[in-house]
Parts: C-alpha cells; structure tokens; sequence
C-alpha cells in the first residue's frame, strides 16, 4: 500500500473559500478555558437563528410576512411581522441550546427565564433591529449581547444575573441582513467578521481583525429631529458641515454602525426633547456595539460617560449614544466637557 502526504494544491483550479464560522470558533475555543465549549456553542446557536432570518427576511416579499403585525411591544412600537418572526427564531434557538438561563429581548417586556438552571449564560437581544425598513429593503440587522451569569449554576436566576453594565459582556455582536449578510463579533480578543455564503450555508470569515479608522469623515444624525438636540449637539453637527463632512443616515442602526466601523465616522443618537434620556436601549443595543467598538479601537459614550460602565437599573434602559472612530467621539464628548465646565471664581 502506497502511502504519500498531503501536498497542497498548486494548480489554483479550485480556489480556497476560506475559514467558515464553525472552524473559526473551534479555532479560538482556547482562548476561554472557563467556557468548556459552552460559549462556542451559543455563538453557534446565534449563527444558526441568523441564516434561519436571512432566509426569512429574503422571502420577505414572496411570503406576506411584511408589514405590521398588529400589536406594539412594550417600546410602544408597531411591530413588524418579521420583529416577530426573527424572536421567535432566536429564543427557540437560544432556548433549545441548554448553555443560556435568561434572554432579554426587545420584543418581550420582562425577562424570559429558560428555565435552565445549569445554564452558565444571560443572553441580552435586539432580535431585528430597523424593522421599519423592511418593507423597503433597507438593510436591518440583528444585535447581541452574551454575559456570564453571577449566581452559582443550578440556582435560580436573579437580577444581579440580568442587569451587569456592559464592561461584563463575555461576547457581542450583530449580524447585517443587506446586500450580503454578515455576522460580526467579538470574545473581548479582537473583532472578526463573516459573509453568508448561501449556497454553501455557511459564514465564512471575510473581515479579519477588524480596525475602525482612528478618525473619520461621516456623521450619522437623524437630522430631521435637529430642533429637538440641545445646542451642544447643534453646534457639533455644524462644526461637521463647516469642514465638509459627509452625512449618511440609513437609519438602520446596525447598518449606520457597520458603515463607520469600516470607514471612519461618528454615529450619535442623542437626548431630544421627546426621548431626554436618549432612544437606543442600552442593554441589548448601545451596550454590543460599544463592546465590539472598543475592541475595534474605536469609543463609545452617552457624552459624558463611557457606555461600557453604565450601571444599568431597568430592563429597556435608554441612554443617548455617540459611538465610532476616536477622534470624532472625543471632539463631541470635548463640546460637552467645555459645556458643563465650571466657570473660574
């Protein structure tokens, strides 16, 4: 018997499609000795739940699940048939995993216990956000945030389980539902993304070691709600103008985020006269991508304050965010400084 060892292709007829999301995982298991596999095993729950809505929200328009639902979540938003849809994907996917005790979702108005004592994780969600885009195919997107639980597993879950600000996430991420989908995360070790290759269905790894430019040349503002910002945020877009910036507003919050994360920009949604304290949830939204932000060098603050460090005391919490490159964050957290400084006596 003849026996000869593996020798590369070098004929380049078939090329290399790369690291899928599984292998990735595996890859850097050791990086989390605490975790068993546990933690390997919920980023491959969330990746499943997602292609399962890739293909729901591609079937958007063939499917009649467009549209609204009926009903408002406890937000007092309009729900679309597919928040719905993509909640319900999640949480069975979540649930039938056995690693996570607890699920905070946007879509449910208390927290749902798993009823999985053994489970070591609390898994903090925005199932779809910018599900107001959908039905004209705007890119939406999903965003996660994974922490360790506190109190011992077996026991009953508490809320000292449930509301740990976001310097204890153990992992967050978001995937982006567009002209091609990707999910990118981060274990606190860097951030990585991965396109959705639908043919093969799998994710596989496409941006490595993601970096946000140190400053940037877009501003994201809803700009419509110009006379609701303080004068702080007022002169702080003019400023933007006067230099010949460029402003992009989807309104998707995932897709504005993912966009500046690769080309430099700010992304501010901040106090208004109707939401003083800001509208973006700080457990299930601000608090990802600020994790995934920091890792990627970049900053992220409610404008006076470091959103990782925020004590959060209720369940959908909201807090104003100014999140992206480094140099435009600290010029807006700069005009508040001078703002609320102290006059000399």
């Amino acid at each position: 018997m003849k026996i000869l060892p593996y020798q590369p292709d070098q004929t380049n007829l078939a090329y290399s499609v790369g690291m899928t999301l599984d292998r990735f995982i595996k890859h850097k298991q050791s990086d989390f000795p605490f975790a068993s596999g546990e933690l390997s095993q919920l980023l491959r729950d969330i990746a499943l739940a997602a292609k399962i809505v890739n293909r729901e929200t591609n079937r958007a328009g063939l499917a009649n699940i467009g549209g609204a639902f009926g009903q408002t979540n406890v937000q007092g938003e309009e729900q679309q048939k597919l928040d719905v849809i993509a909640n319900i994907r999640f949480m069975r996917a979540l649930s039938k995993g056995g690693e996570v005790c607890a699920i905070v979702s946007e879509e449910e108005d208390a927290v749902i216990d798993l009823q999985n004592a053994s489970g070591k994780y609390v898994v903090a969600i925005d199932p779809l956000d910018g599900s107001s885009n959908i039905d004209v195919n705007i890119s939406i997107g999903t965003i996660f945030s994974i922490y360790r639980r506190k109190t011992p597993a077996g026991s009953p879950i508490t809320e000292e389980d449930v509301m740990q600000p976001g310097n204890q996430q153990v992992a967050a991420g978001y995937v982006l539902y567009g002209s091609s989908t990707m999910l990118v995360y981060t274990t606190g070790c860097g951030v990585n993304g991965f396109t959705y290759e639908a043919s093969l269905g799998e994710f596989f790894l496409s941006h490595p070691e993601m970096n946000a430019p140190k400053d940037g040349n877009i501003f994201s503002i809803n700009e419509g709600l110009e006379l609701e910002w303080d004068s702080i945020v007022q002169a702080y877009i003019r400023s933007c103008k006067e230099r010949k910036m460029q402003s992009r507003y989807i309104g998707s919050l995932v897709a504005d985020f993912h966009r500046n994360l690769l080309k430099g920009g700010i992304y501010i949604y901040p106090s208004t006269q109707k939401n003083p304290n800001g509208k973006l949830r700080l457990l299930y939204e601000a608090n990802a991508l600020a994790f995934i932000i920091e890792q990627a060098g970049g900053k992220a603050t409610d404008g006076s304050q470091r959103i990782l460090d925020i004590q959060p005391t209720s369940l959908h919490q909201r807090t104003p965010l100014f999140i992206g490159s480094e140099v435009m964050v600290d010029e807006a957290v700069k005009a508040y400084s001078r703002a609320t400084a102290i006059p000399a006596v």
